[in-house]
């Protein structure tokens, strides 16, 4: 039957059944879940796919967020940690990074800022001191850490530092393509879940309904849905023109209008102002307020009160010395501008260079180089000042109160020797602060000529107005930049009068005799005899030491002092050995060599220490008392002088006193030496100063003198050493010589037992010298019982005298000296375990060693007057 023939109910009925659509009624469940339906359980996690990028940076952002925290609350022990994290994540992170061909900014400014918070942390001494043991420790190792790691990121630093306004435009554009990727995105969640929150419209009618009236109801919701684009339908439809892509125009509208709305909105949420965008390019600098109100008229009054007001934040928490400067300055030129007169512009630049050395907060630490020319630079016009206005009266004493900038004569307040003391100090640390091997280091030290210059100055203005007090701490100071300085003119012509000889002389002699403190007096005393000794004049030098009796003082003097006189003493014994005194260079440097401190005890360098670390205070305190590196004295020169100087001495004495067991030690740090080269198994050929020195001192003991020569002077060592006196050819022949004299005498003391008679003229030619010089020495060794010899004056032949014990006779003589003690050792014993008491046999002990002693005593006597009885039946028979 036709399923549109209108019959009755019960037909309509049954064809309605036949070809009835089924559509679910409320309530009714399924039968079967539809596919690609949309969950309604808004609780269920949205899954968002994300690049490899997105995952490392996140990850990089935010150990650097969890770093910035504890950078807040200086936690150094999780910043180090944190770091740590930081350097793991980067490592995983150089894949993607090595794609975008660019290290992230925000990692290098977290870089930046790190190292820059840790430097300010290791620069606040107080705060150190007042962290806990852990912090402390996870600075000093974060410290070590970052800079280590930052090397790797040295040129990227360095231009992050120069241009960090790159950044800001990263980070705005990297927020808009990510805020359009979540508007997008959220875009699209919206239009899913309207979908699936409206009601989808389910076809519900009566029976009584037509069939026309369903498939007219069912026709208009389909075409409604279609044309609403999936709104109202409950499927989706999707057209071309939504995927595909916009026009660049609209595109930037786009990116424009959403950025207008992100500031909009953030001006909505702040509450206590307005923002304002930031504009690209460097920040607009604004106008710094006027000094002076504009109807204000600008006097003395307004001008002090300006300059009390700008000093009084001096020393204060938050104040910007830049600004303070900058201020002062400022204050100095509307002075000038006004025509206030030279006394208040000058109080002004006292308070200006002042500022400039306020600047660096910590005393240890140096100027910057751009701070010194500013302190330079005011310093000589602050002298100019002094120069053109004689009718300003300057004194430290002088009371604010009492001052006069108004009317001369004037009156300030100030110290002019004490601010080019403190220039002068600032010069010395700046120097101490820079690698001595870098250029840096000679362009600061080419500034001295300026320091001098003002020095100079500051003497010309203090000598005829000064106080005695000032012009001794003057002429000090020009001392100290004068008497380490060696002048080669005053060295070949030492009869001419020199000019920082005369200038060195005079300023000695006032402070001899006009200074009321010792300090003053010791320095500039030791200074003149170091100038001395420098220039090799010896007499002079050794004179002045021996009667200022400072060798008996100086352990109650500062330390500053002391290592003053340790220099000095040292470039005595240099100019001793310069000029052939052997012993008396000894003498003068084997303080300082004795305890292998030389380096310490001439402030060139600290030592590590084994018994005792040092407190970082004390490090510092001796950090600030060491020399600059033109000062420094050759410590491989110092310690081969000494070596050369002890070996010339000591391998004679020990030749003479062979089978003496109870001879002394003249040098012991030359014995050690020597013991250690005795105990290698293998000695190869000498490569250090040390070695050459050895091996010149074996040779010597057998009398090869050539051989010794050639140990010490040779290519390598005169690179070394001998290259660094000035006229070295000099020198060299001066050790020759003393080298020839003293294998001489060491063979005479070794082979004299060997031979009866030896020739003056084969001595000479053995050793290549003089025939006269060889009569001089050994007529020296029989004057001083030396050698048991004679002079056979017709034949020029040495007779030897066989009144020494030979060798199997000297050993004899130890031998029983040993068995002797061994014997009484013995006895001591025995009486101890047999539990007699000791003084019952000490009585036989005692006489013992008295017949022993008397029966020596009466042997040495026998010998010495048989060897005074052949001397006397000598010369008788000669003259």
């Amino acid at each position: 039957m036709s399923r549109f023939f209108k019959g009755s109910d019960s037909e309509s009925d049954s064809s309605s059944s036949d070809s009835e659509v089924n559509v679910p009624r409320p309530g009714a469940s399924a039968a079967r879940p539809v596919a690609y339906a949309f969950s309604d359980n808004e609780d269920e996690p949205k899954r968002i796919v994300r690049s490899a990028k997105d995952k490392r940076f996140d990850e990089l952002t935010e150990i650097i967020k969890k770093m910035g925290n504890h950078k807040k609350i200086k936690d150094m022990s999780s910043v180090l940690t944190d770091f740590e994290e930081l350097g793991k994540a980067y490592e995983k992170s150089k894949k993607v990074i090595e794609k975008e061909k660019q290290i992230p900014r925000f990692f290098l400014r977290c870089l930046v800022e790190l190292e820059d918070f840790v430097s300010e942390c290791w620069e606040d001494r107080e705060g150190r001191k007042q962290m806990s043991k852990n912090n402390a420790k996870g600075l000093t190792t974060l410290r070590q850490k970052l800079k280590k790691y930052n090397r790797d990121f040295e040129s990227e630093i360095t231009s992050y530092r120069e241009n960090p306004d790159e950044e800001e435009e990263e980070v705005v554009m990297d927020s808009e393509a990510e805020e359009s990727e979540e508007e997008s995105r959220e875009d699209f969640m919206k239009s899913k879940t309207r979908e699936e929150s409206k009601p989808s419209k389910r076809v519900t009618y009566d029976d009584d309904d037509d069939d026309d009236d369903i498939d007219w109801e069912m026709s208009s919701d389909s075409s409604s849905s279609e044309s609403d684009g999936g709104e109202g339908g409950g499927t989706t439809v999707y057209t071309a023109a939504m995927f595909l892509k916009k026009q660049p125009g609209e595109e930037k509208k786009d990116k424009k209008d959403k950025k207008e709305k992100r500031v909009r909105r953030k001006a909505e949420e702040d509450e206590g102002g307005e923002w304002e965008e930031v504009t690209k390019g460097a920040p607009m600098v604004k106008e710094a307020p006027k000094m002076f109100a504009k109807d204000t008229e600008v006097n003395h009054e307004a001008v002090i009160k300006k300059l009390n007001e700008i000093i009084s934040a001096r020393g204060k928490k938050g104040t910007d010395r830049n600004e303070q400067i900058a201020l002062l300055t400022e204050l100095q030129s509307i002075s000038n501008a006004n025509n206030l007169g030279p006394a208040i512009s000058m109080k002004i630049m006292f308070n200006i260079v002042a500022a400039i050395y306020d600047y660096n907060p910590n005393i240890a630490t140096c100027m910057r180089s751009e701070m010194w020319e500013k302190c330079l630079k005011g310093v000589s016009e602050l002298l100019d000042m002094v120069e053109a206005n004689p009718d300003i009266n300057i004194g430290e004493n002088i009371l604010e109160e009492s001052e006069n900038v108004t009317t001369s004569p004037y009156r300030i307040r100030g110290c002019i020797l004490t601010v080019v003391e403190r220039m002068d100090e600032e010069f010395t640390k700046m120097l101490q602060a820079c690698d001595a091997h870098s250029t840096e280091y000679v362009d600061r030290l080419k500034d001295e000529k300026d320091v001098c210059t003002v020095l100079d100055r500051l003497q010309t203005y203090l000598v005829p107005r000064g106080t005695t007090e000032e012009i001794c701490r003057v002429y000090l100071r020009r001392i100290e930049h004068l008497y380490y300085k060696f002048d080669p003119e005053a060295y070949d012509n030492p009869q001419l009068e020199n000019q920082s000889f005369k200038d060195m002389e005079e300023m000695c002699k006032y402070i001899y005799a006009k200074d009321l403190t010792d300090r003053l007096r010791t320095r500039s005393m030791l200074c003149q005899i170091y100038h001395q000794a420098l220039h090799d004049r010896w007499y002079q030098a050794r004179d002045l030491m021996l009667m200022s009796h400072l060798q008996d003082t100086i352990q109650h003097s500062d330390v500053p002092t002391q290592i003053l006189y340790n220099r000095t003493m040292v470039q005595l014994g240099l100019c001793a050995f310069r000029k052939g005194m052997i012993r008396d260079a000894h003498n003068a440097l084997v303080d300082i060599q004795s305890g292998g401190r030389a380096k310490e005890l001439l402030a060139q360098g600290l030592l590590l220490q084994r018994q005792h670390e040092r407190t970082p205070e004390q490090e510092k305190i001796e950090k600030r008392r060491l020399l600059p590196y033109h000062m420094h004295i050759n410590l491989e020169l110092l310690e081969c002088v000494y070596l050369v100087s002890a070996m010339l001495i000591e391998v004679p004495y020990m030749a003479a006193h062979e089978m003496d067991a109870r001879r002394r030690m003249i040098s012991k740090n030359f014995h050690h030496v020597m013991r250690m080269s005795e105990r290698q198994a293998l000695t190869g050929p000498p490569e250090s100063m040390r070695e050459h020195v050895v091996a010149a001192s074996k040779a010597m003991k057998t009398g090869n003198w050539k051989e010794c020569k050639n140990y010490i002077i040779n290519e390598k060592m005169n690179a070394k050493v001998w290259e660094l006196f000035y006229k070295s050819e000099t020198v060299q022949e001066m050790v020759t010589s003393k080298i020839q004299e003293e294998s001489l005498r060491t063979y005479l003391f070794t082979y004299s037992s060997v031979y009866d008679s030896l020739s003056l003229e084969t001595l000479a030619d053995m050793f290549e010298i003089d025939q006269g010089i060889v009569h001089s020495i050994i007529s020296k060794m029989i004057i001083n019982e030396e050698l048991m010899a004679s002079l056979d004056e017709p034949t020029r032949t040495v007779v030897m005298h066989r009144t020494e014990p030979t060798r199997l006779q000297s050993l004899a003589l130890q031998l029983s000296e040993k068995v002797s003690s061994l014997v009484d050792n013995n006895e001591r014993i025995m009486e101890l375990k047999q539990g007699n008491l000791f003084f019952q046999k000490s009585g036989n002990m005692q006489d013992r060693q008295d017949r022993f002693q008397s029966n020596y005593q009466q042997n040495r006597n026998q010998n010495w007057q048989d060897r005074r009885n052949q001397r006397q039946n000598y010369s008788q028979r000669t003259y």
